[in-house]
């Protein structure tokens, strides 16, 4: 009988360690971060709360960043998942950096402003800026993750202000600013951008895909709008930074600054054999196609039916950004 009334006692005390543990975890659980320049919130800088995030979590924590100019090189490393960094106002909360291509000979491909590694990563209402003189390549937004999303941002850049740099990685940007001078959206990943601005501010290329032979879909950009500075009457689409590169717009509006050959190879006649350039349904000036160069495609209306964010993004691969 003593035996039995120990054990039990035992039993008590053991569960209610397990159920203090389980609370205390949960207390230290945060799903919010607050990011303020004056330190009224949790951090001061973004990079600060980026690095207090648990690796590889199962949840999703909210970044929440107020109103602000954040001089940062932001890297999110690739145990960090699932998180959303969510700006006050896309005009106001500005995430900014002036490396360029020519400083201590630094390359194309470490002058982002900002670099996400992370898998399941989220950007809303953000301006990703790299503010360099046009003095070379300069990246405002370094993507490698998979199954990223950017959803009422701006970037503000030059030459090459996003670069897409991991093959087969999926990217989503709806709503968003983009401005630059050349190849200002390049790289190897499937990225869609759905109703989103694409701003030239000098005579030159807008995309430079890198898509590789064995995937299908490169950048499509579907409902956006493509202006110009004043001034700026002569840009391609887009440019074959490898052979194969993959890139479709679709009922988009293009301003009088499009060519009307629309499409350059590169100064290489071998990538008029292997790019994999096509339109459907533009509007606008600049989308007369009686101009364009032979060698790409204007796509049927049954062909076009393809182009669904389900193909694009294989949804059988366990993401889908419309769910």
């Amino acid at each position: 009988m003593k035996g039995t009334i120990f054990k039990g006692i035992l039993l008590i005390l053991f569960l209610g360690v397990g159920e203090t543990a389980v609370y205390s975890q949960q207390q230290q659980r945060k799903d919010t971060l607050v990011v303020t320049r004056d330190g009224t919130g949790d951090y001061r800088n973004i990079q600060e709360a980026v690095e207090a995030v648990r690796a590889f979590m199962d949840y999703t924590v909210t970044i929440y960043i107020k109103n602000g100019t954040y001089k940062e090189k932001l890297v999110i490393p690739s145990w960090v998942k699932n998180v959303q960094l969510v700006g006050e106002s896309a005009e106001n909360t500005i995430i900014t950096y002036d490396d360029h291509a020519n400083i201590n000979k630094m390359g194309t491909f470490r002058t982002y402003t900002v670099k996400v590694s992370g898998n399941d990563i989220t950007f809303k209402d953000l301006t990703i800026e790299n503010n360099a003189a046009p003095l070379g390549q300069a990246v405002a937004l370094h993507t490698e993750g998979d199954r990223l999303m950017f959803i009422n941002c701006r970037f503000l850049g030059n030459q090459d202000t996003i670069y897409t740099g991991s093959e087969g990685a999926r990217l989503l940007f709806t709503n968003c600013y983009i401005e630059g001078t050349t190849d200002f959206i390049f790289g190897p990943s499937t990225a869609l951008f759905e109703y989103c601005e694409l701003h030239s501010k000098r005579d030159s290329y807008i995309t430079a895909a890198s898509t590789p032979q064995n995937i299908e879909f490169g950048y499509v950009f579907k409902n956006c709008k493509l202006t110009a500075a004043p001034g700026v009457k002569k840009v391609y689409l887009g440019r074959p930074w490898r052979p194969y590169a993959a890139t479709a717009f679709i009922n988009c509006e293009f301003g009088n600054h499009i060519r009307p050959e629309g499409w350059h190879n590169w100064k290489n006649p071998e990538n008029e054999k292997t790019a994999r350039y096509a339109e459907f349904g533009n509007t606008g000036e600049g989308a007369k196609t009686e101009g364009r160069v032979a060698w790409t495609e204007q796509l049927t209306k049954k062909e076009v039916l393809k182009y669904t964010p389900e193909n694009i993004f294989k949804e059988d691969s366990n993401w889908y950004p419309y769910k």
